[in-house]
């Protein structure tokens, strides 16, 4: 049965390749992955590659950060990110800008607020294309509540 249950798994992950994916799709769901991996290790150096210059996000409460306070908040551990999951996630190419959306839910703690931020999110990337690899622009995440 365990051997059943590993084919099947097995079977779906290579299945998901088989949708009509571009080379700077699979590059850019990559990208999202890693730096949300690099987020959870507080990993600065990685980081830094992610984020353009005029980076801006704006988060669930409107309020607006750039490139250095988003750096800081991630490698201080102000910004605690335990967890990620992403799901509904859709890339859109236009040339040398793409836009991501998306469904993630993260379990996380931002410590300077001392509030659990956990639970899911709906989110928008904005990507631009410089020297051959892609950096975030802008950023904008919404809690998802229920009605």
């Amino acid at each position: 049965m365990k051997t059943l249950s590993s084919l099947v798994v097995i079977l779906a992950f290579t299945a998901l390749p088989a949708t009509a994916q571009t080379t700077s799709e699979r590059e850019l769901l990559k990208v999202e992955n890693d730096w949300s991996q690099a987020s959870m290790k507080r990993d600065g150096a990685a980081l830094q590659h992610f984020y353009a210059d005029e980076y801006v996000f704006t988060d669930a409460d409107g309020i607006v950060t750039n490139k250095v306070k988003e750096l800081k908040n991630l490698t201080s551990g102000a910004f605690r990110l335990k967890s990620y999951k992403f799901d509904d996630v859709k890339v859109r190419v236009y040339g040398e800008t793409a836009v991501v959306t998306g469904r993630n839910t993260i379990t996380g703690i931002w410590e300077d607020i001392e509030r659990d931020i956990s639970g899911p999110y709906r989110f928008t990337d904005v990507f631009v294309r410089r020297d051959g690899r892609w950096q975030c622009v802008a950023s904008q995440s919404s809690r998802i509540t229920e009605k």
